[in-house]
């Protein structure tokens, strides 16, 4: 029964809140969570960090400029460890830079919760189920000149979380969506004391359909998709040959609509008092409101989600996160990393420290990361180890 509940508290919204005001929730929110190492040692961040393996994720037009011919990585994250020991998300990328100039990438990304026993009223078990949700990407970038590329991906997402009664349709919710992303990487330029190098990315990720955990195709029982736009921006610090460190920024911004705002009752008869039938509209209008807001397609819920929160602009910015992250690389060989993400207490409390190690040797590299919650909301990924195994292979390319 415990882990029941955490399945309804957690995983049909978007974040683990209490008492916040128009938290914007969606339907898989496993697509945002930082599923490598590297990323999540950096304050879970990567539209705008330099290439590898796990850039499916964040940003696929930086396999363009992948220093391998290929690569291959497995990345498992516990999740909720103090609770369960059974849900965890794991992800397998494979990428192919086939030329100077383009490359593809695949990648499956599962997200398992465990085992529930379930049973009847008197107590007595029946069967087991074992909840799941799963997404099967594929992505082609593209070299538009020697330091811009761009890439589209297609993402198929089946979620399998209900649980079959004899009333209840139980097949797994489904749905599609796309990517846009960008990224620049400047030449290496010498300063005074160091060479540089600039990056830069974008990505517009998880553009579709809302996912129906009913199967009736009406807009009003789906969830939206946690579409969102991340904003990065990076330089490089080339102290020499055995010392690199980048630093790097980035802004993210759900594309959801924001919730209707509580509607207030009015005295519209100016007798100096409330009374039950005004209060009667105000709740007939909040939930005319709400049911305006489900309706919505997912198209105009992108376009309006730029000016929709009732407070105006400045619950827009509070809408947005950001996290800044380091790396630190000894030799190519020896990596220490650390980030910091916030969110706003009104739209979620999401504020964290991480740490990150990365060893490599030969074409293997293996990634660690962990998480220090520095919010009153728990982080379910708080004091969690996370691992990721990379095997780049195949030739090299020059980084120019």
């Amino acid at each position: 029964m415990k882990k029941i509940a955490v399945l309804l508290t957690l995983f049909i919204a978007t974040h683990i809140v209490q008492a916040q005001e128009r938290v914007i929730t969606t339907g898989v929110p496993f697509l945002l969570i930082a599923a490598d190492a590297r990323s999540a040692g950096m304050g879970d961040m990567g539209v705008a960090t330099s290439a590898d393996a796990y850039s499916q994720q964040y940003n696929p037009a930086k396999y363009a400029f992948s220093l391998q011919k290929q690569g291959f990585s497995l990345s498992y994250t516990p999740y909720l460890s103090s609770i369960a020991n059974d849900i965890s998300l794991g992800q397998l990328t494979y990428y192919n830079r086939i030329n100077e100039q383009s490359a593809f990438a695949g990648s499956l990304r599962y997200f398992g919760l465990g085992d529930i026993q379930l049973t009847n009223s008197n107590g007595e078990a029946l069967n087991t189920v074992s909840p799941n949700e799963f997404a099967l990407d594929g992505s082609y970038s593209l070299k538009l000149s020697d330091r811009f590329s761009m890439s589209v991906a297609g993402r198929y997402i089946r979620s399998n979380l209900k649980i079959a009664d004899a009333g209840t349709d139980s097949s797994p919710a489904s749905s599609f969506a796309v990517d846009i992303a960008g990224y620049y990487q400047s030449e290496e330029v010498a300063y005074n004391d160091f060479n540089g190098r600039w990056r830069a990315g974008f990505n517009f990720q998880n553009m579709g359909p809302k996912i129906n955990y009913n199967n009736d195709n009406l807009d009003e029982n789906a969830n939206f998709l946690p579409a969102n736009m991340r904003l990065g921006a990076g330089f490089d610090f080339i102290f020499d040959d055995y010392n690199k460190v980048s630093v790097t920024g980035e802004i993210t911004k759900l594309l959801v609509p924001t919730p209707p705002a509580d509607v207030e009752p009015v005295d519209s008869n100016e007798d100096g008092t409330i009374d039950a039938s005004e209060i009667a509209d105000a709740n007939a209008a909040y939930q005319q409101a709400v049911a305006d807001y489900r309706s919505q397609g997912w198209v105009s819920g992108i376009a309006k989600s730029f000016g929709d929160a009732p407070g105006g602009f400045s619950e827009e910015l509070r809408e947005v996160t950001w996290a800044l992250g380091a790396e630190y690389w000894y030799q190519d060989s020896f990596a220490l990393r650390t980030g910091y993400f916030h969110e706003s207490e009104q739209k979620g409390a999401r504020k964290y420290f991480t740490l990150g190690a990365g060893f490599k040797y030969n074409i293997v590299k293996i990634d660690v990361s962990y998480l220090f919650s520095a919010s009153k909301v728990r982080n379910p990924l708080e004091n969690t180890l996370r691992f990721s195994l990379t095997f780049n292979f195949g030739d090299s390319y020059d980084e120019l």
